[in-house]
C-alpha cells in the first residue's frame, strides 16, 4: 500500500492537509486503482443534510488525477461527466476509487466511483485526462 506524499500540494482543497477548510483527502494505490474515504461534516452539505454535489464531483476528479499520479503521469481532467446514483447524506462515509480504462499518446480515460459502505453507487463518472508531462508550478 502506497500513500501519497504531495508536500508541494499541502494546500489543495481536494488533498491538501495543511488546508484547513479543505477536505483532507488522503488517497493510496491498491491493485492499479487510486482509493481514499471521505466522511462529509455538516459544512459539506447543501440541502440539510445531505453532501453537496459539487463536492462530490470535486472527490470524484481527485480521484482521476491521482489514479494518474501513482502512474507516475502527469496530467489534468480534460472533460469529466458524472451521475449521482443516491443522495450521501453528511457523516454517512463513502469510499473513493479510480482507474484507468484506455490510454493514448494524449488522453487517458479514467472511472471513478463513490460507494457507501453497504456497497451502493452512490456517483460514477468518467473523465478524459489530458497528459502534460510537465511539473505544475
Amino acid at each position: 500500500m502506497e500513500i501519497a506524499s504531495r508536500d508541494k500540494y499541502n494546500l489543495c482543497f481536494a488533498c491538501g492537509q495543511e488546508n484547513p477548510i479543505g477536505l483532507k483527502l488522503v488517497f493510496r494505490f491498491e491493485d492499479g486503482k487510486a482509493k481514499a474515504e471521505f466522511t462529509p461534516g455538516p459544512h459539506h452539505q447543501s440541502w440539510n443534510g445531505i453532501f453537496h454535489g459539487g463536492l462530490l464531483a470535486l472527490c470524484l476528479d481527485e480521484a482521476f488525477g491521482y489514479v494518474l499520479y501513482f502512474q507516475g503521469i502527469k496530467g489534468m481532467t480534460a472533460k469529466m461527466e458524472m451521475r449521482i446514483r443516491k443522495t450521501v447524506r453528511t457523516g454517512q462515509r463513502i469510499l473513493l476509487t479510480a482507474e484507468v480504462k484506455k490510454k493514448t499518446r494524449k488522453l487517458i480515460e479514467t472511472y471513478a466511483k463513490a460507494e457507501l459502505e453497504d456497497g451502493t453507487v452512490a456517483a460514477e463518472g468518467s473523465a478524459s485526462m489530458y497528459i502534460t508531462n510537465q511539473e505544475f508550478p
